[in-house]
């Protein structure tokens, strides 16, 4: 028979934000695997909870043959919990092979939900949450983080990313320079923590207070959806696709040429094109 596979979100800060199941499978699990063990023997102290579970760790140079052995376990009966450092697995951290694997075998994860840094976050921007994306770490090069900003200039959704304290200035400058220096946006730092903070106003008052501040800690960033006056309308996309046909491109060259120039998804304009193609 089965043993139960637990996914379980940990604090993102403060111990005390921890679920009372948490609290119970720590206490029940036969093996856990975590992101660093010594942060989650840590956890359970700050928590009173005493274990006689093996714990290992689970990261990203020993993954795979940690899916398979914790898998195996659940296999041969045993109770599996596999927690991170802060928040859930899986988002930004180890976890995905974990749950598609056991998937992929007939075992069912049971997700214990808790803190989020992602919604912690929105919640403490006062930016629009109804809807919104998570796109992790920014990238780490010049290039690649220019393609992104790039890519999410009319955004119509709020976007929360992570970011390392040492390139929040340099990201922020870029992010101003290719979304608009006016563009409201949120730092929050060290949250649920002693010294948590969340810095408000626009991306340039973001960028300068970065570049003037000590940054320590962990650090999430909120920016406002794109004003509606910058998005092009449908419409606006078409006579411009129209426009690049008539001078001889494919359809696809053409969506390819606009997508990067107005920032939007090559599928979405594609899609427009084909759509208006058939409705003619």
């Amino acid at each position: 028979m089965n043993g139960v596979l637990w996914v379980a979100a940990t604090p993102i800060g403060n111990a005390q934000d921890a679920s009372l199941r948490l609290l119970s499978v720590l206490e029940k699990a036969d093996l856990i695997a975590a992101e660093d063990t010594r942060k989650a023997k840590f956890l359970m102290n700050a928590l009173g909870i005493s274990t006689q579970a093996k714990v290992i760790s689970f990261f990203a140079a020993n993954e795979e043959a940690r899916v398979r052995e914790m898998l195996d376990a659940v296999s041969n009966g045993s109770n599996v919990l596999m927690i991170t450092d802060a928040g859930m697995p899986g988002v930004s951290d180890p976890g995905y092979s974990l749950v598609s694997g056991a998937i992929a075998r007939g075992i069912t994860p049971v997700v214990l939900p808790g803190p989020s840094a992602v919604t912690t976050a929105l919640a403490q921007s006062g930016l629009p949450m109804e809807r919104f994306i998570f796109d992790g770490f920014i990238a780490r090069t010049d290039g690649a983080r220019r393609e992104y900003f790039k890519g999410i200039a009319h955004e119509e959704r709020t976007v929360v990313l992570f970011e390392s304290p040492r390139r929040l200035a340099s990201s922020l400058a870029v992010a101003g320079e290719l979304l608009g220096t006016d563009r409201r946006g949120a730092i929050c730092r060290e949250m649920t923590k002693t010294y948590e903070e969340t810095i408000h106003g626009t991306i340039a008052e973001l960028a300068q207070w970065a570049s003037t501040h000590e940054v320590l800690g962990e650090i999430t960033i909120v920016i406002a959806p794109a004003p509606a006056a910058v998005r092009p309308t449908n419409e606006d996309i078409l006579a411009q696709a129209q426009r690049l046909i008539s001078l001889g491109m494919g359809k696809r060259e053409a969506t390819a040429e606009l997508a990067q120039e107005l920032g939007i998804a090559k599928r979405d304009i594609y899609d427009l094109l084909i759509a208006t193609s058939k409705a003619d």
